[in-house]
């Protein structure tokens, strides 16, 4: 699909967005299909399809995929190797070092310089046009009505689209909400506590794990004091194999590890690897860490991420204001770990040279709508925490929240159950059935000999 780069400057460029449709499985698919709306801001819809596949999203409707402007398999992609490179070495760096920051706000703009000097108005990648995408993108394929899914910041996109082109919604789920009222900097600690005590209240609750693992916030604090003051440096081979790799595990890099969420540290594991850091044992922790210096399969546009977080959730809000919500959240840390907003470290710093307009006024805003929604939280979350699904249920009288036990980010493709309650949803949006919900409890922990009975 073509669309404008700018609604705002008729007559200039045009951009393209790859579609894909899904076709139902059902030999009688209901005519109302179901359009996804990715994450990151900057992830790759495509490759997220073969997980809503998985989650039988085109069980009974079609499903419709569409990248987002300047996401991957569009045109422009606003793809940042100078960034990609720099994730890749900063495995070995000092998370929150000056000198770390410097080498990625560097690498953020010899990316922004290409890509304006390629011609590309870095202000028109953001929330609002990302919206009007999908609106034109319905008329375009003659659709009349259909149901939205969004996960991450595709729940920020999903209401915000919500809100501004309403017409032809027939219903909306949103997973892992990051809602667009709220969503900033200092808001990212919250999700972060709410997360990490979650599932260390969650392993006080089975015997085995309290009893393996007593007092995992204080283990925590120790340990992020203690790589903080005295870093750690390893060789280690990344997850998933290849050469070894040189890795600082420091107080910065191992909360890092914990906020993103699975991938090379699950949260059954995440006990056990802390008790194995406290006891002098840091390799499962520094392997987890490894595996960023590998190059990832799935593609990621950077420009999209910073074009959107500048412009949206950095401004209007200090360095300041972000140490005092970290250390609301985690008292006892140390502010140089405190200072940096999880998984979007010397931000503030990098939007200075990303350069984009403050877009707060029009964007930061609640969405107010009859429209049914379903909301889903996983109770691990600790990017966009469970508690913001209910928040954001306060001006959707028509929706239904609920709140998965033992799930971290990007909710259905992990839990049979909120697949059932999805599928359960979209075919009647206004009394969707969760009664899976209420048997579930989270998996048991990993637990592993203890080294001072063995």
């Amino acid at each position: 699909m073509e669309v404008p780069e700018s609604r705002a400057h008729r007559g200039g460029r045009t951009i393209k967005l790859t579609v894909a449709i899904i076709a139902a499985t059902s030999t009688k698919p209901a005519k109302d299909p179901v359009v996804f709306m990715e994450g990151g801001p900057g992830g790759d819809a495509i490759d997220a399809i073969p997980f809503l596949i998985a989650s039988k999203l085109n069980q009974d409707r079609d499903l419709i995929v569409m990248t987002q402007r300047g996401g991957p398999y569009s045109e422009p992609y606003l793809a940042c190797p100078e960034i990609d490179r720099f994730n890749a070495r900063a495995v070995g760096l000092p998370y929150g070092a000056p000198s770390t920051g410097r080498l990625l706000v560097r690498a953020a703009k010899e990316c922004r310089d290409r890509l304006t000097a390629d011609g590309i108005r870095l202000s028109a990648y953001n929330t609002t046009e990302n919206a009007a995408d999908f609106a034109d993108l319905r008329k375009a394929l003659g659709i009349r009505k259909w149901n939205v899914y969004g996960y991450s910041y595709g729940t920020d996109l999903a209401l915000t689209y919500l809100r501004l082109h309403p017409q032809g919604i027939r219903s909306v789920a949103i997973d892992s909400v990051a809602p667009p009222q709220i969503v900033s900097l200092p808001w990212t600690w919250d999700s972060a506590q709410e997360g990490i005590n979650t599932i260390f209240a969650a392993c006080e609750a089975q015997p085995r794990c309290e009893n393996r693992y007593p007092d995992l916030p204080r283990t925590l604090t120790e340990q992020v004091r203690r790589l903080e003051a005295n870093p750690l440096t390893l060789t280690v081979e990344p997850p998933g194999g290849g050469s070894p790799v040189k890795v600082v595990l420091d107080g910065g890099a191992l909360v890092n590890l914990l906020v993103a969420d699975g991938g090379a540290l699950p949260a059954a594991d995440v006990p056990g690897a802390l008790d194995e850091l406290a006891h002098g044992n840091p390799e499962r922790l520094a392997k987890a860490r490894a595996a960023g210096a590998t190059p990832s399969t799935a593609e990621f546009a950077h420009g999209l991420t910073h074009s959107v977080a500048c412009s949206e959730w950095v401004p209007g809000y200090t360095k300041s204001d972000l140490l005092e919500a970290g250390r609301r959240a985690f008292p006892g840390w140390p502010d140089t770990v405190l200072a940096h907003a999880p998984q979007l470290p010397f931000e503030q710093d990098l939007c200075r040279a990303w350069n984009v307009p403050d877009r707060t006024a029009i964007q930061r805003v609640a969405t107010f709508s009859k429209v049914p929604t379903l909301i889903v939280s996983g109770t691990f979350d600790a990017k966009t925490g469970a508690k913001w699904g209910p928040y954001t249920g306060r001006t959707l009288p028509r929706s239904t929240a609920v709140r998965i036990p033992g799930i971290g980010h990007f909710v259905v493709p992990q839990s049979p159950c909120a697949q059932t309650v999805l599928a359960s949803f979209l075919a009647r949006p206004t009394a969707p059935d969760s009664h899976c919900v209420a048997g579930l409890a989270p998996a048991p922990f990993t637990i592993t000999p203890d080294p001072e009975r063995t």
